[in-house]
């Protein structure tokens, strides 16, 4: 997969804290193609410790991944667009939270701001969502977002159908897969696995 060698991927993390180890993975499976990453983190991300690790962890491990400093703010992450810094972003897990400030236009948020940048210039937004609620509220917003123009997502699945029947989480692995399609404007399938 030469394809990712030298493409500038922003690597945006928001709030699904038991996807991280999985999201960090595949961002090393980035680097391992050749792909320069820019870390961004949503402020929750960058700000709440939980049982799946300290904030200042995470930053310090994506940091390290990607050999850049990770952007924090709004004001860090608007020029990503007007400067042309990147050839596309991919949110690395996606909140159903993050999904519907998307699906809406709503920026107000480090991540949400650098994705509207990269939409700014056309450039492909892949998104791997990680939701307790794919199949209920968030439903709609994954509906809207699949048919946005600019668009792509990482093959998603339910991950425990048996106790959390809405839940859907992408299948890590397949985002350079995904980003090499979208790069080519199309989306990869099955989506649904």
């Amino acid at each position: 997969m030469k394809k990712l060698s030298g493409r500038r991927i922003g690597f945006a993390v928001t709030g699904s804290f038991c996807t991280f180890e999985r999201a960090f993975k595949a961002a090393e499976a980035l680097t391992e193609m050749g792909a320069e990453l820019t870390p961004i983190f949503s402020e929750h991300a960058a700000s709440i410790d939980t049982r799946f690790g300290k904030a200042a962890d995470h930053i310090r491990r994506m940091e390290e991944i990607s050999c850049r400093r990770a952007l924090l703010s709004i004001a860090e992450a608007e020029p990503l667009g007007p400067k042309d810094m990147l050839d596309c972003i991919a949110v690395v897990p996606c909140t159903s939270n993050t999904m519907s400030k998307l699906a809406y236009g709503v920026v107000d948020t480090t991540v949400t701001m650098a994705v509207k940048s990269m939409l700014r210039n056309n450039k492909p937004v892949i998104l791997a969502v990680a939701t307790n609620d794919a199949l209920r509220c968030s439903a709609k917003n994954l509906g809207l977002l699949m048919n946005s123009r600019n668009y792509f997502f990482v093959p998603l699945g339910q991950d425990a159908p048996d106790t959390k029947p809405a839940s859907m989480v992408a299948h890590f692995e397949k985002l350079p897969e995904t980003i090499e399609a979208a790069f080519e404007g199309r989306q990869i399938q099955p989506l649904i696995i």
